[in-house]
């Protein structure tokens, strides 16, 4: 089963190998090693979307402002009491002072939140399903009569611009792993025609012997399946650590939208796949490339 795939003792034969020697196992390992880095990009990005969205879907904030904190407190209060009434709701917490001051700090620094500054009110609002612009609606006409300072912010919602870009970098991944594959295909056809032009005679004489045309493109596919299969290897090799370290390069960022996007089950098997795939396709291409040649040829 092997031999339809890699070369023989006879094969090497009547084709030299270059091995090592020879480009194209090298330029298989870059190809697979930027496609490797690109697909890894386009899976990171499309859980990191996948999952944020998922988080923040069903999440929104109220918030309060007025200057007057006994006034900002009983909006606060009755607002609470609107949210925790509504069917769509689930959860109703609302953050202390303290805690608002605390998260404003990193940002404007601890002098600009002293306790001279007023700060807005805000309640954290988890709903039982997605954030829907039914439900957003009914509450703001509810907060607008309890407390008319009230506002409701979704979080998918101011956060869109964000998923945008996510996707927008994910389709350009998906782009760039396109453009390898077709750069590929494209190094393969350029080896499988000089090979071709090199071993034109040997081809003629096999011809003559009664070689069909599946026989003899064989062996050209298999004389790429063991390059493209020594530059996966390399590509490999070079991808993993590559890949680890950025990884543990992300994990101590300590950001939830870097831990979104680590990889599960499905995509460490996706990304193995493709070496896999790498050599399939360039077994196919060599093959269609050289009958081509031999159709024009003989």
């Amino acid at each position: 089963m092997l031999g339809l795939i890699f070369p023989t003792g006879h094969d090497r034969r009547l084709i030299p190998q270059a091995r090592l020697t020879g480009p194209m196992p090298w330029v298989m390992a870059i190809m697979l090693f930027l496609t490797m880095l690109a697909t890894a990009a386009a899976l990171a990005l499309g859980s990191a979307g996948q999952q944020i969205n998922a988080d923040l879907a069903g999440r929104a904030t109220v918030q309060i402002v007025n200057a007057d904190a006994q006034a900002r407190q009983t909006q606060a209060v009755a607002a609470e009491a609107v949210l925790r009434s509504d069917r769509a709701v689930a959860a109703v917490t609302q953050v202390s002072e303290t805690e608002v001051r605390d998260l404003l700090a990193p940002w404007l620094g601890s002098g600009a939140v002293s306790d001279d500054i007023p700060l807005p009110a805000l309640i954290d609002v988890d709903f039982r399903t997605r954030a829907d612009a039914a439900a957003l609606a009914r509450l703001r006409g509810a907060l607008s009569r309890a407390a008319p300072d009230a506002r409701i912010d979704a979080h998918g919602q101011w956060l869109r611009p964000v998923f945008d870009l996510i996707a927008t970098l994910r389709w350009l991944a998906v782009g760039l792993v396109a453009l390898l594959v077709l750069a590929s295909m494209a190094s393969v056809m350029l080896s499988a025609r000089s090979s071709f032009a090199a071993h034109s005679e040997t081809i003629d004489i096999m011809h003559l012997l009664g070689s069909t045309h599946a026989q003899i493109a064989r062996l050209f596919q298999r004389r790429i399946a063991l390059d493209a299969a020594l530059g996966a290897l390399f590509g490999c090799l070079l991808a993993a650590p590559v890949l680890w370290m950025l990884g543990q390069a992300a994990g101590r960022l300590d950001s939830g939208l870097v831990s979104a996007g680590s990889f599960g089950l499905v995509d460490w098997l996706l990304l193995a796949t493709v070496p896999i795939a790498g050599i399939a396709l360039a077994v196919i291409t060599a093959r269609i490339t050289v009958l081509s040649a031999l159709r024009k040829k003989l």
